[in-house]
């Protein structure tokens, strides 16, 4: 089977698992109680705090709040750091935020979304154009999960801080987090990254913030992390994911280089007739969108599993929606023919040239077998 799926998820790192699983097993102690055994386990997550805070963030200026995912991150950021006037954000948002915003129109809060450029990025002057003194909360996306396009978040942060220096700044990078090279500014306030997207294992993500930042907790409970986040710590999970954090920012240039040369080896292998690049060349490698244009895109991706080949379609966090055409697609300009026959490929160091070589091989047949059936 060739897995081509990696946005959705990755397949979780066995050597990370195999060293964390002590925690599981043997260390299983809660790291609030008072004996040593939780005592010890307590300064453990202190260490798993500075691992995977150093890797992006300065820890004299950064803190971290472990989560359950990506998407409770995201949540937190956008319920506790939305306090009042409008919320300016992206139409190219993942669901997490999205959803959450739209959950704030409920509330009362002033929604604004920013327009998206041809490439799926977000289109900065307009962003800027809807920043005003009551906006309380501006959210981009790091790399768009659908598009693989990457925000410049760190020129947009500042650009935003000039002009309303009190609204604060989240971005959703769990695209991003273990894929590029990159260090959080002064300018950015919240951060979102997730474990099962590089190796760790689902049910672990976690909130980068600002220290000198108030936010109110989203779970209320005994006071973990914080008192941001109450709820026992999933210590094997954070463990997991520190040690694929680490693995994966020990080989960042590397991989990243590689799974480049993936990318472009799946961009010159399918046939230009039979499919449209959606991704742009300055994307993330890891993620190559393409439009099987006149076919319906969850009709190649059930064939392709039949022929051994695991590919997507979008956001699997977006695939209970039942919705035809993706909401990002479309703001990109794509008309809904060419959204039909969205398909997401989505690469990981792990994989192989010959993996995309016959995946490319198994794609072109695939869809020029249906449109001669369809001529």
């Amino acid at each position: 089977m060739i897995y081509l799926d990696n946005a959705a998820t990755a397949k979780p790192d066995s050597q990370c698992i195999k060293a964390a699983e002590k925690y599981l097993l043997n260390e299983f102690y809660n790291p609030s109680a008072l004996y040593a055994e939780g005592y010890n386990l307590h300064l453990e997550l202190k260490r798993s705090r500075q691992n995977i805070l150093s890797l992006i963030a300065d820890e004299g200026n950064f803190s971290i709040i472990f989560t359950s995912c990506g998407t409770e991150a995201d949540n937190q950021a956008i319920f506790c750091g939305a306090k009042r006037g409008n919320v300016v954000t992206t139409l190219g948002e993942h669901s997490a935020v999205h959803s959450a915003v739209t959950e704030l129109k409920q509330r009362g809060i002033e929604v604004r979304f920013a327009n998206l450029n041809k490439d799926g990025s977000v289109d900065v002057n307009h962003l800027l154009s809807l920043i005003d003194e009551k906006t309380s909360l501006v959210s981009v996306i790091h790399v768009n999960n659908e598009t693989g396009v990457v925000n410049d978040i760190f020129d947009i942060s500042e650009k935003v801080k000039s002009k309303n220096k009190y609204a604060l700044f989240h971005s959703d990078g769990v695209q991003a987090f273990g894929k590029l090279p990159f260090k959080l500014s002064k300018y950015i306030d919240l951060y979102s990254v997730s474990a099962h997207k590089i190796g760790g294992v689902k049910g672990c993500g976690a909130l980068i913030k600002k220290k000198n930042l108030v936010i109110k907790p989203f779970i209320y409970g005994g006071g973990q992390e914080q008192g941001l986040r109450s709820g026992t710590e999933n210590v094997f999970g954070i463990k997991c994911f520190e040690l694929a954090a680490l693995k994966r920012f020990d080989k960042l240039d590397q991989s990243y280089k590689f799974v480049k040369e993936l990318n472009f080896a799946m961009r010159s292998f399918l046939d230009k007739n039979l499919f449209r690049i959606i991704s742009s060349e300055n994307a993330s490698p890891y993620i190559l969108t393409v439009s099987a244009c006149g076919l319906r895109g969850e009709t190649v991706l059930h064939e392709a599993e039949d022929n051994g080949l695991i590919i997507g379609t979008g956001s699997a966090c977006s695939s209970n929606a039942k919705k035809r055409y993706s909401r990002i697609i479309l703001a990109c300009g794509i008309d809904e023919v060419e959204a039909d026959g969205i398909l997401r490929l989505s690469f990981s160091p792990d994989n192989t040239l010959e993996e995309v070589d016959k995946a490319a091989e198994i794609l072109n047949r695939i869809v020029k077998n249906r449109k001669d059936i369809m001529a």
